[in-house]
């Protein structure tokens, strides 16, 4: 893969596993209605979102990548 392609890819992969940790946080508001577990669900779909979002962060960071916040 082309290096300068390789930060690219990185940070659309980034942006969507971003989005998707916000999505899957949202979710854990309409879970509290439904009861415990699926409020434990929705927290555990959210944390590993987050941490998939992080780890690319880092990645993107190794390459010496800065995104906004």
């Amino acid at each position: 893969m082309n290096p300068s392609v390789a930060p690219a890819d990185l940070i659309a992969t980034f942006k969507r596993a971003e989005e998707d940790a916000a999505h899957k946080f949202g979710l854990i508001k309409a879970a509290a209605q439904k009861g415990p577990k699926a409020i434990q669900a929705a927290v555990d779909a959210a944390a590993k979102a987050a941490k998939r979002r992080d780890s690319y962060a880092k990645k993107l960071n190794t390459l010496g990548v800065r995104l906004k916040e």
